[in-house]
């Protein structure tokens, strides 16, 4: 079975591996650099960011990813000897008086509901597990001990390492503009391969579009609607010292994530504004403003480097996974807005099922292609 993959994020790559471990022969087609957007520019954290705002099937998949992460970054560091930096840091979330929105309710009982270990601190307890926050106004926190980390890059480096040691073969600066079907006979309407913008074809038995945030625009060119959008997001990492910041911190107004180095990332902006690259002043002087507020013991570290990336958003927040109705040997792994990383384990292990043609034994009816999307959502893209 011939697969074209649409994309070198590691949504893409990781399922073009585990193509390729159940028999198919596979080709990843990448528009640039291999892991060069959103996969690269994220901050690695193995939790989704307020995951009580999400449906419980979204919650119970998080589960299902984070249950094949011990078993896959062993197979990549036996396969490439690339570490890819996993820490269980745990995540604590500081709580002010000054916020407008206490999560604490709703997180304890979605942590009860899920069986996630969560701990409800108050303010000194807060301070003995995160001596980097701002005591004035801090009125407690909420801890998750088990959540972990990946360093984003070291993930990708060692999944490509990883597909090129299994024979999958990657063709970087080929953009993909057109879906080839097979005309007349009883295969009408089947996918048969695609196209590249310098001319060449690609055949296939079945097609994956996996672009992010580049995705809608594509499914728009082959004839069906996917509405994703690129959501910008702004961070900067600081250069701190081991232990200066002991867990991922997360705020609604900024998050940092300590690095094993001592390396600091703090992000991330929501920008909706089409695919304007390059970050900007005002951006990063927010967060920096925000970093001072809620860590202020973290002002005087060094500003090693600023990045961006487009998070590929959706209406409902929601992921896109699956078939795409009435174009047989289409395929969906797109729009996981902020939880590429974090789904990437099971999105490929239930993708790479699906196109061989193995029982997938998990309802994906609310990451289907084509379901009805909300009027409003305070999770995903605005109208």
């Amino acid at each position: 079975m011939k697969v074209v993959v649409i994309s070198g994020g590691i949504i893409g790559c990781l399922t073009a591996c585990f193509l390729k471990q159940r028999g198919a022969d596979v080709v990843v087609l990448e528009r640039g650099q291999t892991g060069q957007e959103a996969s690269w520019a994220g901050a690695g954290i193995l939790c989704p960011i307020h995951p009580w705002l999400y449906p419980d099937s979204f919650s119970h998949l998080v589960d299902a990813s984070l249950a094949l992460y011990p078993e896959l970054q062993a197979r990549l560091f036996s396969e490439t000897g690339v570490d890819v930096q996993w820490l269980k840091s745990g995540l604590l979330i500081p709580c002010f008086d000054d916020d407008a929105i206490n999560h604490s309710a709703a997180a304890k009982a979605w942590s009860e509901r899920m069986g996630w270990d969560m701990q409800s601190l108050d303010a000194e307890q807060s301070l003995a597990q995160e001596p980097c926050l701002n005591p004035h106004g801090l009125q407690g926190g909420l801890l998750w001990p088990d959540v972990a980390q990946v360093r984003n890059p070291r993930l990708l480096q060692a999944t490509r390492a990883w597909m090129l040691e299994l024979g999958v073969e990657i063709i970087e600066q080929c953009e993909v503009i057109e879906l080839l079907e097979q005309d007349g006979g009883q295969n009408d309407g089947n996918m048969c391969g695609v196209k590249s913008r310098d001319g060449r074809v690609f055949e296939a038995d079945a097609v994956l579009l996996a672009s992010g945030s580049w995705s809608g625009e594509l499914a728009s060119s082959m004839g069906f609607e996917l509405p994703i959008k690129p959501v910008k997001g702004q961070m900067v990492l600081i250069k701190g010292k081991v232990g200066q910041v002991r867990h991922i911190v997360k705020h609604d107004d900024a998050y940092f994530v300590p690095r094993a180095d001592g390396r600091i990332l703090i992000g991330a902006s929501m920008e909706f504004v089409g695919f304007e690259r390059g970050n900007t002043d005002d951006v990063v002087g927010q967060l920096l403003a925000s970093m001072q507020r809620i860590a202020p013991s973290l002002a005087h570290c060094e500003i090693e480097q600023q990045w961006m990336g487009f998070r590929p958003g959706s209406p409902d927040g929601l992921p896109f996974m699956g078939k795409v109705p009435d174009k047989k040997g289409l395929f969906v792994a797109a729009g996981h807005y902020r939880n590429g990383v974090v789904l990437a384990p099971i999105t490929a292990e239930l993708m790479s099922r699906s196109i061989v043609g193995e029982a997938v034994d998990m309802d994906m009816s609310d990451f289907a292609v084509g379901r009805a999307m909300p009027e409003s959502s305070t999770i995903g893209f605005p109208d």
